[in-house]
């Protein structure tokens, strides 16, 4: 029985000692490492716009490509593989047109509208319309006029001045569209 005693704790608590004494020594060698990861919590992207006005130059810009594009008219519901842009590639493709608001800053602002009702089947690359394409909105940030301008569409005259004063809102514009069932 004392054999019994003694193979059974060389067998089972040494082990567990050196594992214990090991990882003492990792704790006191990782305290002197940084961590290799940075945790998913801690990270966060950088911001692609560093001010407002960047922002906004960045939507002008867009607003001016796709004025200048000589591409021909984006009416069909097909896929172009040879395009590189994503928009044309999906099963669910759209196209741009530009949202025009006088009373906003920035005033055009590029909108998605859908080209399918329905969606593209990829083995046919016909338009499937047991599903249907519909519109992937985002929340904008833009600044809107607080108050009418003289001389616009249902403007009463108030014998008061309007003061062009804007405020940052954020509007609702269809980036993109998808397909669901």
């Amino acid at each position: 029985q004392l054999l019994l005693c003694i193979f059974t704790f060389a067998m089972v608590l040494v082990p567990e000692a050196k594992d214990q004494s090991k990882a003492a020594k990792g704790r006191r060698r990782g305290l002197a490492r940084p961590p290799t990861a940075t945790p998913a919590l801690a990270w966060a992207p950088d911001d692609p716009y560093t001010t407002m006005a960047d922002y906004e130059r960045s939507i002008q810009d867009m607003v001016r490509q796709l004025r200048n594009s000589s591409e021909p008219g984006d009416t069909k519901c097909q896929v172009n593989l040879r395009l590189w842009r994503s928009n044309r590639r999906s099963l669910s493709p759209w196209a741009y047109s530009i949202n025009h608001d006088a009373t906003r800053i920035p005033a055009d602002i590029p909108e998605a509208r859908c080209l399918c009702t329905g969606c593209i089947n990829p083995f046919t690359m016909q338009e499937d319309r047991t599903m249907a394409s519909i519109p992937i909105y985002s929340r904008l940030p833009v600044r809107r006029l607080l108050c009418q301008v003289p001389g616009e569409a249902g403007h009463q005259p108030s014998g008061k001045k309007c003061h062009k004063k804007y405020q940052m809102v954020m509007e609702t514009i269809a980036v993109g569209c998808t397909c669901i069932f």
